[in-house]
């Protein structure tokens, strides 16, 4: 799992990659919770999503936005954190041009910047929403959603209500031609605090499904 330092619109951005198994193994990036709630690449969410893709053989990148750790610049409010998610998505592209598929997962703050990534990379075929913040940001920018993937939610959440998720993920599965699966975890708070293990055999039976060779979503 090396360290990396790669270029951002702001300066560097500090990551850590796992790089490509094999010749096209597919790439996913994991995207970290509100830098100014004290999320970082080291929270053990966006650890878990790194983790498993890794497993499963993808090429694998987790980074700091702007200004935390040692990324360079300061909080942009979204705006230069997409960016920054761009260009990291880019540089692995770069080095791993020919990866087959991509895919974005993303914890709170990080899925709503990974949703509006998925709406400028036509690339990418598949993304993990970890209780997406719909009760905070807009997220009328889904439309139409390019791609299908899955939304996880507690429903002890204090931070996202799980009614703003819910209007989310109807309005969603509106739209024909993807597909959007919806968990919720019981009990769960907005940082799956006691529900870690129930969240990723979510998380990791919808990459089951969604990596099989006869899955019915492509």
């Amino acid at each position: 799992m090396p360290d990396v330092i790669f270029p951002g619109p702001e300066g560097r951005l500090e990551g850590r990659f796992s790089p490509p198994p094999r010749p096209r193994a597919p790439v996913a990036m994991i995207l970290h919770p509100h830098p100014q709630g004290g999320g970082t690449m080291n929270d053990r969410i966006t650890q878990a999503l790194y983790k498993t893709f890794v497993k499963r053989g993808f090429a694998v990148l987790r980074f700091n936005f702007r200004g935390v750790g040692r990324s360079q610049g300061t909080f942009d409010n979204g705006v230069g954190e997409l960016s920054d998610a761009a260009a990291a998505l880019d540089w692995v592209q770069s080095f791993h041009p020919e990866a087959q598929t991509t895919w974005i997962a993303g914890f709170s703050f990080g899925a709503w910047i990974g949703m509006q990534l998925l709406m400028r990379r036509p690339e990418i075929r598949g993304f993990i929403s970890v209780a997406p913040p719909a009760n905070m940001y807009d997220f009328s920018f889904l439309a139409p959603c390019p791609s299908s993937g899955i939304i996880v939610q507690g429903t002890a959440d204090e931070v996202v209500t799980a009614s703003a998720v819910q209007k989310l993920v109807d309005k969603l599965r509106t739209q024909k031609g993807i597909t959007i699966h919806h968990d919720e975890i019981r009990g769960a708070n907005h940082f799956f605090e006691h529900e870690l293990d129930q969240l990723m055999k979510s998380v990791d039976n919808y990459l089951d499904m969604r990596l099989s060779p006869d899955s019915p979503i492509r």
